[in-house]
């Protein structure tokens, strides 16, 4: 079975995410599909706009524990959750920099790496009864990536208490956060996305092209370089004892236990500090000069 489904139903393309039984959760195969549905849909010139939805109940559960607890078993696991951290941040960078407006159909739960995929979306229309959360330090992880675009999104405020309360929040909650922009019953929330499609197919392709780029790239200048050391945080994160137990916890149903060992150093011992580059001394401005 395919990670993911395409469809086109013109001005429109959908990508489905297919993992049902999963809840859609990201694993390394479905991260390299959807990248591929994009430039497959990117190339299609009767689409506009394309539509990202989940199957089944829940538009995406977030990264596959199963799979990352695999990985934590490996020799290798650092050099592969380095890899699997490129990979996702590589993918959002893809979404942002999309020629063409993107909008996520949030049929149902949307949390952890699937919250991201919907923050990196430009338009959001969930069902009623969807969810939206970053619940990782309950698994001992961090969201290093996703962290950049709430903040973007949704500002200082909004991001801090998401992210370091863990909660859930309803879909009402969600449009007051400005992270969800319409609400419909579940039933009509393909269609609501599709509706949308044919109001953007009556702007020029090349208007929308370059309103995306002011918006994510101009405005949002720094994303690419926060979403790179969210990458970097992301992957520490999951080699510490935290991260082992959180899993470890989830694998045998269980809660964690996180007093069983000592915690690690602080964050601003285990990551290098990126400090800004001072002009050598042949820039610098004469100006300033005695």
């Amino acid at each position: 079975m395919n990670a993911v489904k395409i469809s086109t139903h013109p001005p429109s393309g959908t990508i489905i995410l297919n993992r049902p039984d999963k809840r859609n959760a990201l694993n390394r195969a479905l991260l390299v599909e959807l990248r591929e549905a994009l430039h497959q849909l990117m190339m299609e010139p009767s689409v506009r706009a394309v539509i990202l939805t989940g199957a089944g109940t829940a538009f995406c559960a977030g990264m596959d524990l199963n799979e990352m607890y695999q990985t934590s078993q490996q020799e290798d696991a650092l050099a592969r959750w380095h890899e699997d951290a490129v990979l996702y941040r590589d993918l959002l960078l893809a979404m942002l920099e999309f020629p063409k407006p993107i909008i996520a159909a949030v049929n149902g739960a949307a949390v952890a790496g699937g919250a991201g995929l919907v923050l990196a979306s430009d338009l959001v229309v969930a069902a009623e009864d969807a969810q939206f959360g970053l619940p990782e330090p309950r698994r001992g992880i961090v969201a290093g990536m996703v962290a950049p675009l709430l903040h973007f999104r949704a500002g200082g405020g909004h991001a801090s208490y998401l992210l370091l309360s863990a909660r859930i929040v309803s879909a009402q909650e969600a449009v007051r956060m400005g992270i969800f922009h319409d609400l419909v019953r579940s039933d009509l929330v393909w269609a609501r996305a599709h509706q949308w499609a044919g109001e953007l197919s009556q702007s020029a392709p090349e208007a929308l092209r370059m309103t995306k780029e002011m918006l994510n790239q101009t405005i949002g200048e720094h994303l690419e370089t926060l979403l790179t050391a969210g990458a970097a945080i992301s992957a520490a994160a999951r080699t510490t004892h935290a991260a082992r137990e959180g899993l470890r916890a989830f694998i045998e149903k269980r809660p964690p236990n996180w007093d069983a060992e000592p915690p690690e150093a602080p964050p601003a011992q285990r990551f290098p500090v990126i400090r800004k580059e001072e002009p050598p001394p042949e820039q610098q401005d004469p100006s300033l000069e005695n």
